[in-house]
């Protein structure tokens, strides 16, 4: 066995307990005293690797980032195209914050934390980038990254829902039309992605991308702690 690196070890334990957490009582109902008591760990330790929550939470956001690049070329594999991949991944949000409070909860968690929300639109915009430049000739990155600031804003107010908010195939709808107008997709196209999308059972769809991003959070962490101890093996 190779020698261990103890503050790789920490902080890959850290992340795993955490992580768990948020995705087992949510975020806002996660303390820092919580985390360290369940690693039986000192505050003082904890903060030294991981100054606030916010930085926690930006892990896994970083596994959700992650995980959506995954699911686009699963998608592919599938048969789906990258815009229709763009449209189904806004409909497993919306559906998942819909149903589960603490999805939702972290969800408007990372579009509210500057750290959590710049990785999201960096991410966003380089796959955006590769989907609509067929759409957007001539952009420049300035400008992918400007669209995914308006997108980001969209996103959130399609999750951040009231009880006047309109119904969730409504918001799904309006959301889409305005992400794809952004990005130049021709109006036809438009209306034939979005009939498509509100003709399937986009709840189920939801349910089972949260379960599976649950699944990939534990692999992911399980992997990293499994990497420090056997470095050479996959």
């Amino acid at each position: 066995m190779a020698r261990i690196n103890r503050t790789m070890l920490t902080k890959a334990e850290i992340v795993q307990t955490a992580t768990e957490l948020f995705l087992k009582k949510g975020y806002s109902h996660t303390t820092i005293k919580e985390i360290c008591s369940e690693l039986e760990m000192s505050k003082g330790n904890l903060t030294f690797h991981y100054p606030t929550k916010e930085h926690l939470l930006a892990e896994l956001i970083d596994m959700l980032c992650s995980f959506q690049r995954k699911m686009m070329e699963q998608e592919a594999d599938e048969g789906y195209s990258s815009v229709m991949a763009i449209c189904l991944e806004l409909v497993a949000m919306a559906s998942m914050c819909e149903e589960d409070e603490i999805a939702r909860d972290l969800y408007l968690a990372a579009y509210t934390s500057p750290m959590s929300l710049s990785m999201i639109r960096l991410n966003d915009a380089r796959r955006t980038k590769q989907v609509f430049v067929q759409y957007c000739d001539g952009w420049t990155d300035e400008q992918f990254a400007e669209a995914e600031t308006l997108v980001s804003g969209i996103e959130y107010a399609t999750l951040m829902t009231t009880p006047d908010s309109a119904a969730l195939d409504v918001r799904i709808a309006g959301a889409l039309e305005l992400i794809l107008k952004i990005y130049n997709v021709p109006e036809e196209l438009r209306a034939m992605k979005i009939k498509r999308v509100l003709n399937m059972d986009y709840r189920s769809i939801g349910r089972r991308v949260l379960t599976e991003f649950r699944e990939y959070v534990q692999r992911t962490n399980h992997n990293a702690l499994k990497q420090l101890f056997y470095p050479n093996t996959r």
